[in-house]
């Protein structure tokens, strides 16, 4: 099973937490699903950018993202190439790397 490595946040992760995932879930639900509370403004329908992740290692693994996501990733803060929205990219059979950024465009932390 591969496993997710989450690099240490300041306010979800500060330690940083390493997640065994199945493949062909997202990100995002192996992430809440272990206590770190990433921003999911939208309910994980691909409508916003508070989900933003940099995947760091393992990238090429994951399912490829879709025009859709390619144009909500335009609005993210901080993109780099490596960026995904975490409700969308799919772990696949490597290890994952993920830095979650520090920021995003939302304005209120929605607390799910």
């Amino acid at each position: 099973m591969p496993q997710v490595i989450f690099l240490p946040h300041e306010e979800l992760c500060p330690e940083g937490k390493v997640i065994e995932a199945e493949a062909g879930v997202s990100i995002c639900d192996v992430a809440l699903q272990h206590g770190v509370e990433i921003e999911h403004a939208c309910e994980k329908s691909c409508a916003c950018t508070t989900c933003h992740v940099v995947v760091r290692e393992g990238y090429d693994s994951l399912n490829e993202a879709d025009e859709l996501e390619d144009d909500m990733l335009d609005k993210a803060w901080g993109l780099e190439p490596e960026s995904r929205l975490s409700c969308q990219a799919l772990v696949g059979d490597e290890d994952l790397v993920v830095e979650i950024p520090k920021y995003t465009i939302n304005q209120v932390s929605e607390n799910h």
